[in-house]
């Protein structure tokens, strides 16, 4: 859930690799996300690229061209 869709949480599907994935068409810009993990809202740990929110913790940052 991010900025791209108003946080609201999307169901991701996981591969037979094992990763999770959700695709979803964005137009350009610069977004804000977090995973909602079992009623946790957790950063992506896989993302350096972070800004602070307002409730003390920090979003991952995602910048489409």
């Amino acid at each position: 859930a991010g900025t791209f869709n108003n946080w609201e949480p999307q169901a991701m599907a996981q591969k037979p690799d094992g990763r999770w994935s959700l695709a979803l068409p964005l137009a350009a810009g610069t977004y804000e996300y977090q995973f909602l993990v079992d009623t946790e809202w957790r950063p992506d740990p896989n993302n350096p690229g972070k800004r602070s929110n307002r409730y003390g913790g920090f979003n991952s940052i995602c910048e489409v061209m």
